[in-house]
């Protein structure tokens, strides 16, 4: 049933949101030269596809979880992109063409060994990679492997229209962050 309301409102967001959409291209050009960012993630059963998001950190920056990225990577508009979650907006297009839905677990990089061995032994690849989700609006995110797979497993239990409106609404509101960036300490 969600994947009905997936497609829906990702067309409807895409439509609706395509004047921010080309504005922030702009400013992303403009920025980085490089307005988006894919990246290789692990997907349902563990297939790869390919996320797109607004790009916040310098072209160059190493392909690694965020946590473990350095703060300095960020760019000002990138920064803002964190902060107001926009940077997420191209991954509609993940949610249109049927590679995520708008609630799940947050898709994780094939080098975080750990996490994919928690999610496996919970079951968690057996659903589409999300958006938003239960740990998302409770601000657990990667660096947190055991925590973030039982909290994903928690909500794939769960899940049911009721709580994946719950999720979506929390999200847009400001509930909840994306995962950290580590500080560089002085």
């Amino acid at each position: 049933m969600t994947q009905v309301f997936d497609f829906m409102f990702s067309l409807i967001g895409l439509i609706l949101a395509s004047p921010i959409f080309l504005l922030l291209t702009a400013i992303g050009l403009l920025d980085t030269g490089s307005p988006f960012f894919r990246q290789q993630r692990v997907g349902q059963f563990q297939k790869p596809f390919v996320l797109i998001k607004f790009r916040t950190m310098t072209p160059d920056t190493a392909s690694v979880a965020t946590h473990l990225a350095s703060a300095d990577a960020v760019t000002p508009f990138g920064s803002f992109l964190r902060r107001t979650k926009l940077d997420e907006l191209p991954q509609l297009w993940n949610v249109l063409n049927g590679k995520m839905s708008l609630v799940g677990p947050r898709p994780c990089l094939f080098n975080q060994h750990e996490l994919i061995q928690e999610r496996s032994r919970r079951g968690v690849f057996e659903v589409l990679p999300g958006i938003t989700g239960l740990a998302q609006i409770n601000k657990i995110d990667m660096s947190t492997p055991e925590l973030l797979a039982g909290t994903d497993a928690e909500m794939i239990r769960r899940l049911n229209l009721s709580s994946y409106f719950r999720y979506i609404l929390l999200s847009i509101t400001g509930k909840g962050s994306g995962d950290r960036i580590k500080t560089v300490e002085l």
